[in-house]
């Protein structure tokens, strides 16, 4: 077979695997359901395949009407098809204020360098403006289905490209599935590769002192045969990103994270859950705090935005309680054994009203 038809059969399986996906995600169960459009995607020059006998579809609808999903380990591409697994989240972003809180687009640069002076970040926008705490939901997604592949053994998780279908992360991600999404998605990825990174935060135990985007490309590899809708597309991890994945630094974060509305109650979750880690409570300065959250706002709007989040109490795992005496936060678990176990073990740090 000359190279020209093997790229063209590996251009067809891949097409065939998204409709695949798509037709599960519709809720198709007919694995002959999209032979007509399958046949139309064939080149010319191919042959195309024979109609199966009757008894053989037969035999498949009685017997094999639910079929596993055919691995392809030799892909160069990881296959987003986990369907039970745990949200995760990259600790280099969660501690770095990588995504901007605003809605609008932000065209500002924002420099970021940790207490001890060991670790900084530059965050410089695309003109689209910078990424958003919204847009992050794409990493996490992709975080949380290629650690579940790793923790799998799944070899196609060694890959930095990654395809996904989209109506599956949206339902992931608790969005709505109307054509309004898929636009706002394409302005995402667009929003994921324009923004830069330049930082000396290591991940995976590697170092990278150069500027790169959060992914280093996208692509839409299947259309609705109806209109303009994406139905699949593929993404390109950063090297910075992915070694994160790949090394395991990542941290399981709850599935209310995605019905959080507002940027800052996501942003302030994600602290309060890599700070914490297995302690009952964290504590934080004010302005520290801004800092970390990126914000724009003066300290007054700034405290007043967190007085609002805590009395709303809307943050899944934690609470928050602010104090005007000290201009301090302090973060706790919500689990009551596990904080009454903290305090009497005297190792808290939680305020003299909890003791």
């Amino acid at each position: 077979m000359s190279v020209n038809k093997s790229q063209a059969m590996a251009n067809i399986q891949a097409r065939a695997d998204a409709a695949l996906a798509a037709s599960v995600a519709r809720g198709q169960t007919d694995l002959f359901g999209d032979a007509e459009l399958v046949a139309s995607a064939l080149p010319a020059d191919i042959e195309q395949p024979l109609a199966a006998p009757a008894t053989d579809v037969a035999k498949v609808a009685g017997k094999r009407a639910k079929l596993l999903p055919v691995r392809h380990v030799e892909r160069d591409f990881f296959l987003c098809d986990m369907f039970d697994y745990a949200m995760k989240d990259d600790g280099a972003s969660m501690e770095a204020p990588i995504f901007t809180l605003s809605t609008r687009p932000d065209l500002t640069v924002w420099h970021w360098e940790s207490q001890d002076g060991n670790r900084a970040l530059t965050v410089t926008p695309s003109v689209m403006g910078r990424a958003t705490m919204f847009d992050k939901d794409v990493l996490i997604y992709v975080i949380s289905q290629m650690t579940e592949a790793l923790n799998c053994d799944r070899q196609d998780a060694k890959n930095r490209t990654v395809r996904f279908v989209v109506y599956d992360y949206l339902v992931t991600t608790n969005k709505p599935t109307g054509g309004k999404e898929y636009q706002r998605l394409e302005a995402t990825l667009e929003r994921l590769r324009g923004t830069s990174i330049k930082t000396d935060i290591k991940t995976g135990g590697t170092r990278l002192k150069e500027g790169f985007g959060l992914i280093d490309s996208w692509s839409i590899v299947e259309k609705s045969p109806d209109n303009e809708r994406m139905i699949a597309v593929e993404v390109t991890l950063s090297k910075w990103l992915f070694n994160a994945v790949q090394a395991h630094e990542v941290l399981t974060i709850h599935r209310n994270y995605f019905r959080l509305r507002k940027p800052l109650e996501r942003r302030l979750y994600e602290l309060a859950r890599k700070h914490c880690g297995n302690q009952a409570s964290w504590t934080i300065g004010l302005e520290l705090l801004r800092e970390k959250c990126s914000a724009h706002s003066h300290v007054r709007a700034f405290r007043s935005q967190v007085q609002k989040i805590q009395n709303a109490d809307t943050l899944p795992e934690y609470r928050m309680l602010y104090s005007l005496e000290k201009d301090q936060v302090t973060f706790y678990i919500r689990d009551a054994k596990k904080l009454v176990a903290s305090i009497a073990s005297g190792k808290s740090n939680l305020p003299e009203k909890f003791r």
